[in-house]
Protein backbone atom coordinates (compact mmCIF):
# COMPACT_ATOMS: atom_id res chain seq x y z
CA UNK A 1 0.00 0.00 0.00
CA UNK A 2 2.78 2.48 0.53
CA UNK A 3 4.52 1.42 -2.56
CA UNK A 4 1.23 2.33 -4.32
CA UNK A 5 0.65 5.54 -2.73
CA UNK A 6 4.45 6.50 -3.48
CA UNK A 7 3.98 5.68 -7.08
CA UNK A 8 0.43 7.82 -7.40
CA UNK A 9 2.00 10.82 -5.81
CA UNK A 10 5.20 10.50 -8.02
CA UNK A 11 2.52 10.37 -11.19
CA UNK A 12 0.49 13.82 -10.04
CA UNK A 13 3.06 15.62 -10.69
CA UNK A 14 3.76 14.42 -14.50
CA UNK A 15 0.84 17.10 -15.66
CA UNK A 16 3.50 19.63 -13.65
CA UNK A 17 5.96 18.25 -15.69
CA UNK A 18 4.28 18.51 -19.14
CA UNK A 19 3.71 22.06 -18.67
CA UNK A 20 7.13 22.87 -17.76
CA UNK A 21 8.60 20.65 -20.86
CA UNK A 22 6.04 22.71 -22.96
CA UNK A 23 6.92 26.01 -22.35
CA UNK A 24 10.45 25.20 -22.11
CA UNK A 25 10.12 24.20 -25.35
CA UNK A 26 7.92 27.52 -26.47
CA UNK A 27 11.61 28.98 -25.05
CA UNK A 28 13.43 27.51 -27.96
CA UNK A 29 11.22 28.08 -30.21
CA UNK A 30 10.63 31.41 -29.68
CA UNK A 31 13.79 32.66 -28.55
CA UNK A 32 16.31 30.85 -30.97
CA UNK A 33 14.39 29.84 -33.84
CA UNK A 34 12.28 32.94 -34.56
CA UNK A 35 14.35 35.96 -32.91
CA UNK A 36 17.60 34.09 -33.48
CA UNK A 37 17.76 32.11 -36.91
CA UNK A 38 14.68 34.04 -38.41
CA UNK A 39 14.04 37.92 -37.87
CA UNK A 40 18.65 38.37 -36.85
CA UNK A 41 19.82 36.61 -40.13
CA UNK A 42 18.51 36.95 -43.81
CA UNK A 43 16.46 37.69 -45.24
CA UNK A 44 15.19 39.84 -42.57
CA UNK A 45 17.78 41.08 -41.02
CA UNK A 46 15.86 42.72 -37.97
CA UNK A 47 17.50 42.77 -35.23
CA UNK A 48 15.66 45.63 -33.19
CA UNK A 49 12.70 44.09 -33.82
CA UNK A 50 13.91 41.04 -32.10
CA UNK A 51 15.34 42.79 -29.09
CA UNK A 52 11.90 44.20 -28.74
CA UNK A 53 9.95 41.11 -29.38
CA UNK A 54 12.59 39.18 -26.12
CA UNK A 55 12.26 42.14 -23.61
CA UNK A 56 8.41 41.43 -23.64
CA UNK A 57 8.53 38.22 -24.02
CA UNK A 58 10.89 37.19 -20.82
CA UNK A 59 8.59 39.64 -19.04
CA UNK A 60 5.65 37.91 -19.39
CA UNK A 61 7.09 34.62 -18.70
CA UNK A 62 8.95 35.66 -15.27
CA UNK A 63 5.39 36.97 -14.71
CA UNK A 64 3.96 33.43 -15.86
CA UNK A 65 6.58 31.14 -14.35
CA UNK A 66 6.79 33.18 -11.28
CA UNK A 67 2.73 32.99 -10.86
CA UNK A 68 2.51 29.29 -11.81
CA UNK A 69 5.56 28.31 -9.19
CA UNK A 70 3.24 30.54 -6.31
CA UNK A 71 0.17 28.64 -7.10
CA UNK A 72 1.92 25.33 -7.04
CA UNK A 73 4.17 25.84 -3.61
CA UNK A 74 1.56 27.65 -1.73
CA UNK A 75 -0.61 25.49 0.35
CA UNK A 76 -4.10 26.25 0.72
CA UNK A 77 -4.47 26.39 4.00
CA UNK A 78 -4.73 24.69 7.04
CA UNK A 79 -7.33 24.68 9.85
CA UNK A 80 -6.08 26.31 13.06
CA UNK A 81 -5.97 24.16 16.14
CA UNK A 82 -8.33 25.64 18.09
CA UNK A 83 -10.96 24.10 15.13
CA UNK A 84 -9.52 19.81 16.02
CA UNK A 85 -10.90 18.33 18.79
CA UNK A 86 -9.88 17.26 21.93
CA UNK A 87 -9.25 13.83 23.22
CA UNK A 88 -12.11 14.04 25.85
CA UNK A 89 -14.47 15.67 23.02
CA UNK A 90 -13.54 12.71 20.39
CA UNK A 91 -13.90 10.35 22.94
CA UNK A 92 -17.50 11.51 23.41
CA UNK A 93 -18.42 12.24 19.88
CA UNK A 94 -17.26 8.28 19.52
CA UNK A 95 -19.22 6.77 22.61
CA UNK A 96 -22.60 8.44 20.96
CA UNK A 97 -24.59 6.21 18.40
CA UNK A 98 -27.47 8.58 17.95
CA UNK A 99 -26.76 11.31 15.27
CA UNK A 100 -28.86 13.96 16.52
CA UNK A 101 -26.97 13.53 19.92
CA UNK A 102 -23.62 13.85 17.85
CA UNK A 103 -24.69 16.97 16.39
CA UNK A 104 -25.97 18.82 20.04
CA UNK A 105 -22.55 17.97 21.28
CA UNK A 106 -20.57 19.34 18.39
CA UNK A 107 -22.85 22.56 18.79
CA UNK A 108 -21.68 22.77 22.58
CA UNK A 109 -18.02 22.35 21.21
CA UNK A 110 -18.10 24.96 18.37
CA UNK A 111 -20.18 27.50 20.23
CA UNK A 112 -16.94 29.80 20.56
CA UNK A 113 -16.07 29.35 17.60
CA UNK A 114 -16.87 31.87 14.32
CA UNK A 115 -18.89 29.12 12.49
CA UNK A 116 -21.80 30.04 10.56
CA UNK A 117 -22.48 27.65 7.83
CA UNK A 118 -24.08 24.17 8.00
CA UNK A 119 -24.96 20.72 6.85
CA UNK A 120 -27.98 20.15 4.06
CA UNK A 121 -29.35 18.36 7.29
CA UNK A 122 -29.06 21.39 9.63
CA UNK A 123 -25.95 20.02 11.40
CA UNK A 124 -22.80 21.20 12.42
CA UNK A 125 -20.33 20.94 9.52
CA UNK A 126 -17.52 18.21 10.59
CA UNK A 127 -15.02 16.37 9.13
CA UNK A 128 -14.83 12.66 10.46
CA UNK A 129 -10.96 12.12 8.92
CA UNK A 130 -9.74 15.07 10.04
CA UNK A 131 -11.61 15.03 13.33
CA UNK A 132 -12.41 18.43 13.25
CA UNK A 133 -14.93 21.40 12.63
CA UNK A 134 -14.96 22.44 9.21
CA UNK A 135 -14.52 26.91 9.13
CA UNK A 136 -17.29 28.48 7.11
CA UNK A 137 -16.14 27.46 3.11
CA UNK A 138 -13.58 24.40 4.48
CA UNK A 139 -13.71 21.39 2.61
CA UNK A 140 -11.58 18.34 2.90
CA UNK A 141 -9.54 17.58 -0.50
CA UNK A 142 -9.41 13.44 -0.61
CA UNK A 143 -5.82 13.82 -2.65
CA UNK A 144 -4.18 16.05 -0.67
CA UNK A 145 -5.96 14.42 2.48
CA UNK A 146 -6.94 17.56 4.73
CA UNK A 147 -8.66 19.88 5.23
CA UNK A 148 -8.50 23.28 2.82
CA UNK A 149 -9.60 26.78 3.38
CA UNK A 150 -12.10 28.58 1.10
CA UNK A 151 -11.46 25.12 -0.83
CA UNK A 152 -11.88 26.14 -4.61
CA UNK A 153 -11.00 22.68 -6.29
CA UNK A 154 -8.08 20.35 -6.20
CA UNK A 155 -6.23 21.34 -9.93
CA UNK A 156 -4.09 18.62 -11.69
CA UNK A 157 -1.67 20.90 -13.29
CA UNK A 158 -0.62 22.46 -10.37
CA UNK A 159 -0.62 19.39 -8.72
CA UNK A 160 -2.29 21.63 -5.09
CA UNK A 161 -5.39 22.41 -4.27
CA UNK A 162 -6.50 25.90 -4.84
CA UNK A 163 -7.86 27.61 -1.63
CA UNK A 164 -7.49 30.34 0.18
CA UNK A 165 -4.21 31.21 0.21
CA UNK A 166 -3.37 30.38 -3.05
CA UNK A 167 -6.62 31.54 -5.11
CA UNK A 168 -5.17 34.67 -6.64
CA UNK A 169 -2.35 33.19 -7.69
CA UNK A 170 -4.22 30.53 -9.69
CA UNK A 171 -6.25 33.42 -11.35
CA UNK A 172 -2.78 35.59 -12.00
CA UNK A 173 -1.25 31.92 -13.23
CA UNK A 174 -4.14 31.64 -16.20
CA UNK A 175 -3.96 35.09 -16.75
CA UNK A 176 -0.40 35.33 -17.44
CA UNK A 177 -0.82 31.80 -19.27
CA UNK A 178 -3.18 33.77 -21.75
CA UNK A 179 -1.37 36.54 -22.14
CA UNK A 180 1.64 34.59 -22.96
CA UNK A 181 0.31 32.08 -25.26
CA UNK A 182 -1.38 35.28 -27.24
CA UNK A 183 1.72 37.06 -27.15
CA UNK A 184 3.55 34.52 -28.88
CA UNK A 185 0.59 33.46 -31.43
CA UNK A 186 0.49 36.88 -32.27
CA UNK A 187 3.89 38.01 -32.78
CA UNK A 188 4.51 34.69 -35.12
CA UNK A 189 1.65 35.00 -36.87
CA UNK A 190 2.91 36.92 -39.27
CA UNK A 191 5.47 34.82 -40.16
CA UNK A 192 3.20 31.56 -40.04
CA UNK A 193 1.24 33.43 -42.82
CA UNK A 194 4.13 33.32 -44.99
CA UNK A 195 5.30 30.12 -44.45
CA UNK A 196 2.16 29.30 -45.60
CA UNK A 197 1.67 31.46 -48.35
CA UNK A 198 5.15 30.64 -50.08
CA UNK A 199 6.09 34.13 -49.94
CA UNK A 200 9.70 34.26 -48.69
CA UNK A 201 8.94 31.46 -45.88
CA UNK A 202 10.50 28.43 -47.72
CA UNK A 203 13.18 28.36 -45.06
CA UNK A 204 10.99 28.64 -42.31
CA UNK A 205 11.56 26.56 -39.25
CA UNK A 206 8.87 24.09 -38.86
CA UNK A 207 8.87 24.24 -35.11
CA UNK A 208 8.42 28.32 -35.35
CA UNK A 209 4.95 27.36 -37.00
CA UNK A 210 4.18 24.76 -34.66
CA UNK A 211 5.11 27.15 -32.12
CA UNK A 212 1.75 29.20 -33.31
CA UNK A 213 -0.67 26.35 -33.65
CA UNK A 214 0.24 25.36 -29.79
CA UNK A 215 -0.31 28.88 -28.55
CA UNK A 216 -3.01 29.53 -30.19
CA UNK A 217 -4.57 25.81 -29.05
CA UNK A 218 -3.66 26.95 -25.31
CA UNK A 219 -5.17 29.93 -25.14
CA UNK A 220 -8.52 28.65 -26.49
CA UNK A 221 -8.22 26.34 -23.60
CA UNK A 222 -7.25 28.48 -20.68
CA UNK A 223 -9.66 31.86 -21.68
CA UNK A 224 -12.72 30.42 -20.55
CA UNK A 225 -11.15 28.95 -17.33
CA UNK A 226 -9.87 32.39 -16.95
CA UNK A 227 -13.50 34.04 -17.66
CA UNK A 228 -14.93 31.82 -15.09
CA UNK A 229 -12.81 32.47 -12.14
CA UNK A 230 -12.83 36.13 -12.62
CA UNK A 231 -16.62 35.90 -12.66
CA UNK A 232 -16.92 33.44 -9.37
CA UNK A 233 -14.20 36.15 -7.83
CA UNK A 234 -16.58 38.93 -8.28
CA UNK A 235 -19.76 36.86 -7.20
CA UNK A 236 -17.88 35.93 -3.92
CA UNK A 237 -17.92 32.10 -4.79
CA UNK A 238 -15.53 29.11 -5.19
CA UNK A 239 -16.38 26.84 -7.71
CA UNK A 240 -17.67 23.84 -4.86
CA UNK A 241 -20.00 26.75 -3.62
CA UNK A 242 -21.37 27.06 -7.46
CA UNK A 243 -22.16 24.16 -7.67
CA UNK A 244 -23.73 23.40 -4.46
CA UNK A 245 -24.66 26.55 -2.29
CA UNK A 246 -23.28 26.86 1.23
CA UNK A 247 -25.80 26.28 3.68
CA UNK A 248 -26.77 28.73 6.53
CA UNK A 249 -29.63 28.61 9.13
CA UNK A 250 -32.49 29.81 6.92
CA UNK A 251 -31.11 27.31 4.49
CA UNK A 252 -28.73 26.90 1.08
CA UNK A 253 -27.78 30.50 -0.25
CA UNK A 254 -25.55 30.98 -3.35
CA UNK A 255 -24.86 34.46 -2.06
CA UNK A 256 -24.52 34.23 1.43
CA UNK A 257 -21.04 35.35 1.35
CA UNK A 258 -21.55 37.89 -1.22
CA UNK A 259 -20.13 41.32 -0.63
CA UNK A 260 -22.70 43.41 -2.29
CA UNK A 261 -20.73 44.64 -5.77
CA UNK A 262 -18.42 42.89 -7.69
CA UNK A 263 -15.89 45.63 -6.95
CA UNK A 264 -16.05 44.73 -3.19
CA UNK A 265 -15.91 41.14 -3.94
CA UNK A 266 -13.11 40.93 -6.49
CA UNK A 267 -11.02 43.09 -3.48
CA UNK A 268 -11.53 40.37 -0.93
CA UNK A 269 -9.60 38.14 -3.44
CA UNK A 270 -6.65 40.49 -4.68
CA UNK A 271 -6.92 43.59 -1.88
CA UNK A 272 -7.33 46.92 -1.64
CA UNK A 273 -4.13 48.08 -3.38
CA UNK A 274 -4.49 48.49 -6.95
CA UNK A 275 -0.54 48.14 -8.00
CA UNK A 276 -0.47 44.81 -5.85
CA UNK A 277 -3.56 43.22 -8.12
CA UNK A 278 -0.73 41.87 -11.26
CA UNK A 279 1.41 40.73 -8.68
CA UNK A 280 1.75 37.19 -7.02
CA UNK A 281 1.95 37.89 -3.91
CA UNK A 282 -0.52 37.36 -0.53
CA UNK A 283 -2.67 40.31 -0.88
CA UNK A 284 -6.56 38.72 -0.05
CA UNK A 285 -8.52 39.83 2.62
CA UNK A 286 -9.18 38.03 5.88
CA UNK A 287 -7.77 35.05 7.32
CA UNK A 288 -9.67 32.32 5.76
CA UNK A 289 -11.64 31.51 8.81
CA UNK A 290 -13.78 34.44 9.44
CA UNK A 291 -16.09 36.21 6.94
CA UNK A 292 -18.33 38.75 6.50
CA UNK A 293 -21.93 37.52 6.08
CA UNK A 294 -25.37 38.43 5.07
CA UNK A 295 -27.77 37.96 7.97
CA UNK A 296 -31.28 37.31 6.83
CA UNK A 297 -33.54 37.65 9.15
CA UNK A 298 -33.14 38.75 13.54
CA UNK A 299 -32.27 35.06 14.44
CA UNK A 300 -31.63 33.55 11.26
CA UNK A 301 -27.39 33.26 11.33
CA UNK A 302 -27.29 33.54 15.32
CA UNK A 303 -25.70 30.02 14.81
CA UNK A 304 -22.88 31.02 18.28
CA UNK A 305 -26.25 31.66 20.34
CA UNK A 306 -28.12 28.90 20.45
CA UNK A 307 -31.40 28.22 22.18
CA UNK A 308 -31.05 26.06 24.92
CA UNK A 309 -31.73 22.32 24.72
CA UNK A 310 -35.16 21.72 25.21
CA UNK A 311 -36.21 24.66 22.96
CA UNK A 312 -33.89 23.66 20.37
CA UNK A 313 -36.28 21.92 18.41
CA UNK A 314 -39.33 24.59 18.39
CA UNK A 315 -36.50 27.13 17.35
CA UNK A 316 -35.33 25.10 14.77
CA UNK A 317 -39.41 24.30 13.55
CA UNK A 318 -40.21 28.49 14.08
CA UNK A 319 -36.65 29.71 11.97
CA UNK A 320 -37.25 26.84 9.21
CA UNK A 321 -40.96 28.86 8.78
CA UNK A 322 -40.03 32.02 8.68
CA UNK A 323 -37.73 31.47 6.25
CA UNK A 324 -40.49 29.81 4.05
CA UNK A 325 -42.78 32.87 4.67
CA UNK A 326 -40.58 35.64 4.11
CA UNK A 327 -39.74 36.86 0.53
CA UNK A 328 -36.58 37.15 -0.78
CA UNK A 329 -37.30 40.79 -1.75
CA UNK A 330 -37.31 41.28 2.38
CA UNK A 331 -34.47 39.06 3.12
CA UNK A 332 -31.91 40.87 0.87
CA UNK A 333 -33.66 44.39 2.23
CA UNK A 334 -32.55 43.28 6.23
CA UNK A 335 -28.59 42.37 5.21
CA UNK A 336 -25.82 43.67 6.92
CA UNK A 337 -22.37 42.59 7.83
CA UNK A 338 -21.92 40.49 10.71
CA UNK A 339 -18.51 40.10 10.76
CA UNK A 340 -15.97 43.40 9.56
CA UNK A 341 -12.22 42.79 8.15
CA UNK A 342 -11.21 45.22 10.98
CA UNK A 343 -12.20 42.49 13.31
CA UNK A 344 -10.52 39.58 11.66
CA UNK A 345 -7.42 41.51 11.12
CA UNK A 346 -6.89 41.87 14.94
CA UNK A 347 -8.86 38.19 16.04
CA UNK A 348 -4.85 36.73 16.55
CA UNK A 349 -4.50 38.77 19.64
CA UNK A 350 -7.52 38.69 21.26
CA UNK A 351 -10.41 36.62 21.78
CA UNK A 352 -14.00 37.62 20.67
CA UNK A 353 -16.60 38.38 22.14
CA UNK A 354 -20.49 37.88 21.06
CA UNK A 355 -21.79 41.48 21.05
CA UNK A 356 -25.98 41.43 20.50
CA UNK A 357 -27.27 44.25 18.04
CA UNK A 358 -30.73 45.97 17.65
CA UNK A 359 -31.44 43.90 15.39
CA UNK A 360 -31.05 40.63 16.61
CA UNK A 361 -27.69 39.73 14.86
CA UNK A 362 -24.63 39.14 16.14
CA UNK A 363 -21.16 40.92 15.73
CA UNK A 364 -17.96 40.28 16.77
CA UNK A 365 -15.58 42.64 19.02
CA UNK A 366 -12.84 41.88 20.36
CA UNK A 367 -11.68 41.61 23.93
CA UNK A 368 -8.40 42.41 24.70
CA UNK A 369 -6.58 40.94 26.81
CA UNK A 370 -4.63 42.72 29.59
Amino acid sequence: MGVLKTCLKTASWFPVLFISLVVAWSYYAYVVELCFYTLATDPYNNIGQAVVYLIFYHILLVMFAWSYAKTIFTSGGAIPDEFYLSKADLERIEAEDRTDRKDEILKQISHNLPVHTRTLGGGMRYCSICKSVKPDRCHHCSVCERCILKMDHHCPWVNNCVGFTNYKFFVLFLFYALTYCLYVAATVLPYFIKFWSDVGGADMSFQVMFLFLMSAIFALSVVTLLMYHIQLSGINRSTLESFRAPVFRHGPDKEGFSRGSFCNNFREVFGDEKKMWPLPIFTSKGDGIRYPIQARDEDSDRLLDGPPEDDLESEMTSGAEDSKNQGKGNLHASIQESVNYSTIIESDKAPLREVAQPSGAINYSVENEQ
